[in-house]
């Protein structure tokens, strides 16, 4: 076959059962015509970025459930949903890695395509942005205030690696995972315009680098600083060094 032929077959394939449940014609047709793509790898750019929209859905939807379950207790639905949750934020960080095959030129003119859009304005990313302090009230209403603790307690105090301390970490790590995420984007942004340029909207790349050190679930990354201060305290911030000097 020849190029237009390949071309013909990639966008318009012959429809079967499994085509037709997962509407693939139309899941197809949400990217541009290939003869009106700017570029070889705008393409690829489309995609990527609607595949993320498509996870960040999914996330979206089972972070619901875990927000119902947080507030029944139902410690092992919550584990398990945030471990999907977990699987989905490393797919999205894993699939940035394809628009690193792009060159700065090509990538320009991409970026030329999109109008006055950027990144920020992705749906399912402000979504997400939305639900942590939804996430953190049910938890703190359930594991925390209902139960008598506080954050120190499930870490310290009464620490026992209980219901409490499990879906805690369950959270924390799904804040860690959505800051490398997003840490992975800067670096993404640095390869293809550079740190120093503007966006499209003429709005410096530092807001990116601030969502970047922004943390869904402060409370439970302070406490890690609290217990070490605390323990430094007891023992000392400088220790005696556990080598022989003599045979130094």
């Amino acid at each position: 076959m020849n190029r237009e032929e390949y071309h013909a077959l990639i966008e318009t394939p012959k429809m079967l059962d499994y085509g037709v449940y997962l509407d693939v014609k139309q899941l197809l047709g949400c990217q541009k015509p290939i003869d009106k793509l700017c570029n070889a790898d705008e393409l690829q750019f489309q995609i990527v970025h609607q595949v993320e929209e498509l996870w960040m859905k999914l996330m979206a939807y089972t972070l619901v459930d875990v927000i119902d379950y947080l507030k029944q207790g139902n410690t092992n639905r919550i584990v398990t949903l945030m471990s999907r949750v977990h699987r989905l934020m490393r797919l999205m960080t894993d699939q940035l890695d394809v628009l690193e095959t792009m060159s700065p030129l090509e990538y320009q003119e991409v970026r030329l395509q999109l109008g006055n859009g950027s990144g920020q304005e992705s749906p399912g990313f402000q979504l997400l942005l939305r639900m942590p302090n939804d996430l953190w009230d049910a938890y703190k209403t359930t594991y925390l205030d209902g139960k008598e603790l506080s954050v120190a307690d499930v870490y310290n105090g009464k620490y026992d690696h209980g219901d409490s301390y499990v879906v805690a970490e369950a959270l924390i790590e799904y804040d860690e995972l959505f800051q490398k995420f997003r840490a992975n984007h800067l670096y993404l942004i640095h390869r293809s315009i550079g740190l120093g340029s503007k966006s499209l909207k003429g709005r410096p790349v530092e807001i990116l680098e601030a969502g970047a050190r922004h943390r869904f679930f402060p409370e439970l990354w302070d406490i890690r600083c609290d217990m070490t201060d605390a323990w430094g305290q007891s023992y000392g911030v400088v220790r005696d060094i556990i080598h022989d000097k003599d045979n130094v």
